[in-house]
């Protein structure tokens, strides 16, 4: 007639994970019933993450007749209970072990007033088990109750019967009692005798018969129905609805004798086994009784939490439920308002942990040697977080988010990419825009002037190609600037590698022809042939297409995509062009390098050839500028992330670009805008001596 006692395994557990209590200890009896208990439980706690601070398997002998002194002298200790640190301890035993552990409790306090610094504990929430219940003993007398005050206990559901107090008022000692049990009961709460031959060793007055039961304090006496009286008022109505429905089912023959009355009816115990396992019925106080198809109560428990009194007296105030009948994860319904902690906490719900909680942005770690509940808090690393308290590990931030300084909390990342309202991007488009003016100028200064001497001498076709190509070289930089997308990521290297390949592979035909011009003008000379247009135009085609093949190949192969890089830069997602081939790119850089060092070298060779044809000396310089910004480019650009390695190739293009413009040009634009005296087809042909 009671819930089974895996219910109430299962609902401790519950408990324990709803006030976060992850380190308890355990009270049993030393005997049968106690190790059967940690058998079962043990294994519980530990699967929930719950450890067992201390155990304590309590051996005692203690009967209805012991009293304080018989106790006293079994020298009672409680060792792990008074050095623990946990707050919480789950109590398993039956009714007489929990007058014992007051006793122990009892001492254990005088202990504390003799030695204050020894075993002092702030305070203890009880965890009781159903089979306990506070009844009615002598000892109580003088054991402090008080000890659990805050106590959670697990009851059996229970209501209060119509006229149960009235029943209890009317019971007087000169009840008939075969076994003399009221009796006993009388003389010992009252604490008198009923006659003179059976006097109470602690007092000696005479018991009136009219004492009332309602004047004892709860702690001797309880007025209202417990669960305990409940199930046995429901196991006579089971037994007698039994009884009734094996009578309706005629399996009791009704005899009668001689003078037509009824015998008497017997049944034997076994014969209503099978009534009691289906049976239902409501009881007088409006429950459904209903047994399961294990013969088991289909019932809950009550939780509840007792409030003492200074006057020793106390009540249980349901504060929960524990229903077997609610959805998955409700079964345990807790009003933690209504429940009264003991008064040494400072802090309730009262934690109970084997040490102190772990703050948001720290993470557990495992104490060595210690049982698992014990840990060190450790801060969490780079960009992980524990946004909670009591995290086990700390987790990491998702990949477009980044953690605080606090470690708690995960912040979104900003984009990252060289936007067109950003100052360096404005920089960069005005340079853009200035570097393309001067080259439109110093194009359109060679146009204007395009039948003078100096224009004729310098290969007009090639030196309006270069002009050409050094403007879109400065233009394909704008390219680089705000949020990549498929086109631009595209024509980013392409365009860039694919134009200064064409100004490269100009100025390596210039400087081909001045070395052609100068040959072709000395006597018997057989070079005057392949000094033309069309040895220029072959030079720029075959070089530039080559270079238009390695990208062309490029882009069939592993073309460029936009991507997102979220692990290079912890604070910023960074937005870029993914180049597909990274050998593909360097590739096209490579070649550059090639075109710019085979140019610097017959440049180079070429620099002592008369003034009056020396565009040699020129290129040399302006060859010199372009490898070595592309040199300094490639470790720069590897050791910087995001729109700074955007703007480093940016700089590269203006500086690379910037320089052939300034070392070829401007000498020739002096001539042509300043001096235009010189001007001419004789000075160009002087040479100097």
């Amino acid at each position: 007639m009671v819930p089974n006692e895996d219910l109430q395994y299962q609902g401790i557990i519950q408990l324990l994970l709803h006030f976060r209590w992850k380190w308890v200890g355990l009270i049993t009896p030393a005997n049968e019933a106690g190790e059967r208990f940690l058998q079962t439980i043990e294994p519980m706690l530990f699967k929930n993450g719950i450890c067992s601070a201390f155990t304590e398997r309590l051996k005692f002998n203690m009967n209805y007749n012991s009293n304080l002194i018989e106790m006293m002298d079994i020298k009672i200790l409680l060792p792990s209970f008074t050095t623990s640190s946990a707050n919480v301890v789950l109590v398993y035993g039956e009714s007489r072990f929990i007058i014992w552990l007051s006793v122990a409790l009892s001492a254990m306090e005088f202990s504390q007033l003799l030695f204050p610094q020894k075993n002092s504990r702030e305070a203890t929430v009880w965890i009781i088990t159903t089979q306990i219940d506070f009844i009615l003993y002598s000892l109580q007398k003088f054991v402090n109750i008080r000890n659990f005050h805050g106590a959670l206990s697990f009851a059996i559901h229970f209501k209060e019967i119509h006229n149960f107090k009235d029943f209890l008022r009317s019971i007087r000692p000169h009840w008939t009692d075969t076994d003399g049990f009221i009796q006993d009961f009388w003389e010992d709460a009252f604490s008198c005798s009923l006659s003179n031959f059976t006097l109470s060793t602690f007092s000696d007055n005479m018991c009136t018969g009219d004492e009332m039961l309602e004047s004892l304090p709860a702690p001797f006496f309880e007025m209202s129905m417990t669960g305990h009286s409940y199930s046995i008022y429901n196991a006579v109505y089971a037994l007698a609805h039994a009884l009734t429905t094996k009578q309706l089912a005629g399996t009791i023959r009704k005899r009668r004798d001689a003078g037509g009355r009824l015998s008497p009816q017997y049944a034997e115990p076994w014969q209503l086994h099978s009534f009691l396992q289906r049976i239902s019925f409501n009881n007088s106080a409006g429950d459904e009784i209903t047994l399961n198809e294990y013969g088991e109560l289909a019932a809950g428990f009550d939780i509840t939490n007792m409030v003492t009194f200074p006057n020793r007296s106390y009540i249980r105030v349901q504060v929960g439920r524990l229903d077997p009948q609610a959805p998955p994860g409700t079964e345990l319904t807790i009003n933690d308002d209504r429940i009264k902690w003991h008064r040494r906490f400072t802090k309730v719900p009262p934690p109970s942990v084997c040490n102190d909680i772990c703050h948001s942005g720290y993470g557990k770690k495992k104490k060595e040697g210690k049982k698992f509940c014990c840990y060190d808090c450790d801060p969490c690393p780079e960009g992980m977080i524990s946004n909670e308290k009591d995290m086990e590990t700390c987790i990491s931030c998702p990949a477009d988010q980044y953690s605080n300084s606090g470690q708690d909390l995960c912040i979104p990342k900003t984009p990252n990419f060289l936007a067109f309202d950003e100052t360096l991007a404005i920089v960069s488009t005005s340079s853009v825009l200035l570097f393309s003016l001067i080259t439109i100028l110093v194009l359109g200064i060679f146009i204007k002037h395009r039948d003078t001497a100096i224009v004729k001498a310098n290969n007009r076709s090639l030196t309006y190609g270069l002009l050409i190509s050094l403007l879109l070289c400065f233009l394909s930089s704008l390219l680089f600037i705000g949020k990549p997308n498929k086109v631009t990521c595209l024509l980013r290297q392409t365009a860039f590698g694919i134009v200064f390949s064409i100004a490269l592979s100009s100025i390596l035909a210039k400087t081909i022809l001045v070395v052609l011009a100068f040959m072709a003008t000395k006597p018997g000379s057989n070079m005057r042939k392949w000094v033309g247009k069309e040895l220029a135009y072959s030079i720029v085609f075959s070089c530039s297409l080559l270079q238009v093949g390695i990208c062309v190949l490029w882009l069939a192969t592993s073309p460029p995509f936009p991507d997102v890089d979220m692990h290079s830069m912890p604070e910023e997602i960074i937005f870029l062009c993914n180049e597909g081939s990274v050998s593909m790119f360097y590739c096209v850089l490579g070649y550059m390098g090639f075109l710019a060092i085979v140019s610097f070298t017959v440049a180079f060779l070429a620099r002592k050839l008369p003034d009056t044809f020396n565009e040699a000396k020129f290129i040399t310089f302006s060859m010199l500028v372009f490898c070595s910004v592309w040199l300094s480019f490639i470790p720069t650009y590897l050791s910087t992330r995001g729109k700074y390695m955007v703007a480093v190739e940016i700089f590269s293009i203006f500086a690379s670009g910037a320089g052939l413009l300034a070392c070829i040009f401007p000498p020739k634009c002096y001539i042509i805008v300043v001096r235009p005296d010189l001007n001419n087809r004789e000075q160009l042909t002087q040479r100097k001596l």
